[in-house]
């Protein structure tokens, strides 16, 4: 493995990034990055023509002896019978399928049925969901369907040449709704529960288990192609989670997830019981609402995100009373995907843009907070990742409203690195991945912000109530 690169891809809601680094030690050689379109449905060739793109601005695939996609989850990518897509693939965050998922809960018997069956109880989001969501309204594209596979397995599949078997793992598997972290087995009842056929899945590979090799028209025919994972389970390995560990990422959606050595099996449906990407497991909460709270509160101030983090820590802690619940489209954790968000206690006092700014950040925490209480542990550690980690404001105030101090690990693209480190673990062989380098963490420390967290249940319960009548 001596002088080898490896790369690592993340093929994110938003942008494809790719980083090309050093297999032993983890060094960043190059990288490159391009933007995907927007939307809540995308057809998986724009993933491709921007892969291409961040591979070439990253300087091309040269010396590169293995590489690995990690993928937004629970996308839903159909394929005909000669490997066409059927249809623009259905993202994690269209929320069409709702009544979908509440119907196939229902349908099985309750949230608990489903909790046993797959760790995991569905909504919107899932996999499972938009597959029933397809055979209710798209009977046609549904008939067509010989394949159904996630993005990260599609874009595998490509790189190695769009021919044989498609490949997945058992991370991204495990967002399906219709494969079991516990039996490590695919749920094809349930697929057919929700489709009315069982089209062919991907094979479940092994954590480093080579799922191919480079197409030869795209580099080294001899590069191998690890298994992938999803966009969670890639960030796990690339901040170097390890049991005992909570990881907060701030991105498009939140998410507060830990390294386990048991699978997890909540009924509430809060907590979703994935598998990680080592063959451990991931018990994951997810809220739709994250980093984008902050771009909608810049614009509404009319302010830049660096100005909005300004204001923010110039805002009085708890923001004078000033709440914004921040369910500004649809959300997931609680289940509410037609709720829209709310601002309580607004007076002549707290009517300045500090207050608003404050009340923003302090919002989105407050959702994330939630998400972490809902893993019902006591971590060891509670590391912030992801593009709303890069905020002054939320570093600051992360630890006032979580009731922990926060380490923020090195700036990078922990999906992309995560990515990487496993082509690394591919080529190294061996129980665990390579061990990289990695600087100190920055801690941050706050004592927490009286009454604010209850004031935010108020409103949250509020605003749910609203929603659901």
């Amino acid at each position: 493995m001596s002088g080898a690169l490896v790369a690592g891809v993340d093929s994110s809601t938003q942008s494809c990034k790719v980083v090309i680094r050093d297999a032993r030690s983890g060094a960043l050689v190059r990288q490159g990055r391009a933007a995907h379109p927007e939307g809540t449905e995308v057809h998986p060739e724009r993933w491709w023509a921007a892969l291409q793109e961040a591979i070439e601005r990253a300087g091309g695939l040269d010396g590169v002896a293995a590489m690995s996609v990690a993928g937004q989850q629970h996308g839903m990518v159909c394929l005909d019978e000669s490997g066409d897509v059927v249809r623009p693939a259905l993202l994690w965050n269209d929320t069409r399928s709702a009544g979908a998922a509440r119907d196939l809960v229902d349908e099985l018997g309750g949230p608990a049925r489903w909790a046993e069956a797959v760790g995991s109880v569905p909504v919107a989001a899932f996999t499972v969901a938009k597959l029933r969501w397809l055979a209710e309204h798209e009977p046609d594209n549904a008939r067509r369907t010989a394949r159904v596979c996630l993005p990260h397995d599609w874009l595998t599949w490509r790189l190695a040449g769009a021919s044989g078997e498609i490949t997945t793992d058992r991370g991204d598997a495990s967002g399906t709704g219709y494969w079991s972290p516990a039996t490590g087995a695919y749920r094809t009842d349930l697929l057919e529960r929700a489709l009315g056929a069982t089209p062919e899945l991907p094979r479940v590979l092994a954590p480093a288990e080579q799922a191919g090799t480079l197409a030869p028209a795209l580099g080294d025919s001899t590069a191998r192609l690890a298994p992938g994972t999803g966009d969670n389970m890639a960030a796990a390995l690339g901040v170097g989670a390890r049991p005992g560990d909570v990881v907060v990422s701030i991105g498009t959606s939140g998410t507060a997830f830990a390294v386990a050595d048991t699978p997890s099996s909540d009924p509430s449906g809060a907590v979703a019981g994935f598998a990680d990407a080592t063959g451990r497991f991931l018990p994951l909460v997810c809220t739709l609402n994250a980093a984008r709270v902050l771009d909608a509160a810049a614009r509404l101030l009319r302010v830049t995100r660096e100005e909005l983090d300004e204001l923010a820590l110039q805002g009085p802690p708890g923001a004078g009373g000033l709440v914004l619940v921040p369910y500004l489209e649809g959300e997931r954790t609680p289940n509410l995907p037609e709720a829209t968000g709310s601002l309580r206690g607004l007076t002549l006092a707290t009517a300045t843009p500090a207050h608003l700014a404050r009340a923003a950040v302090e919002g989105m925490l407050c959702g994330l907070a939630d998400a972490l209480d809902a893993l019902g542990l006591e971590p060891r550690r509670v590391l912030l990742i992801g593009g709303g980690a890069r905020s002054e404001a939320v570093r600051r105030i992360a630890p006032t409203v979580f009731g922990h101090p926060v380490l923020v690990p090195e700036p990078g693209e922990y999906v992309a690195d995560g990515a990487a480190r496993q082509a690394a673990w591919l080529l190294a062989g061996g129980p665990e991945p390579p061990e990289w380098a990695a600087g100190e963490p920055v801690r941050y420390e706050g004592p927490p912000t009286p009454g604010l967290r209850e004031r935010y249940a108020e409103a949250a319960a509020t605003a749910s109530a609203t929603a659901q009548v």
